[in-house]
């Protein structure tokens, strides 16, 4: 799968995702997790294939980096909690749990523009 079509395929479930729980309550205004830690956490564990600080690039091509899932239109905590507990494809089937994916979730988030 060329980047482009793995890239457009993860933002199309992303999209899917945040439709469904768009009405579904809750907000992101409340952020939760510590981007700080959850920094850490990508720097450790995600880093080897996807871009998790903005000015990087994922070595990874069928990767997209974390700024690049952060500005998919939509995306909320709860888009990527969810992403976080599907595997996918073209990635390890990693299992993030608990406070871990709460504080991957609030770093991703954090790299959102406004």
């Amino acid at each position: 799968m060329s980047k482009k079509a793995g890239f457009a395929s993860l933002v199309g479930g992303l999209m899917l995702v945040s439709a469904i729980f768009a009405g579904g309550g809750g907000s992101d205004a409340q952020q939760i997790g510590n981007a700080g830690q959850g920094r850490r956490l990508a720097l450790a564990g995600c880093a080897q294939c996807h871009g998790v600080d903005r000015s990087s690039y994922s070595s990874n091509l069928a990767a997209p980096t974390f700024d690049d899932i952060a500005n998919v239109p939509g995306m909320t905590s709860r888009a990527l909690t969810v992403a976080l507990r599907t595997s996918h494809r073209s990635m390890p089937n990693l299992v993030i749990k608990g406070r871990d994916a709460e504080d991957l979730v609030a770093y991703i988030l954090s790299l959102k523009r406004n």
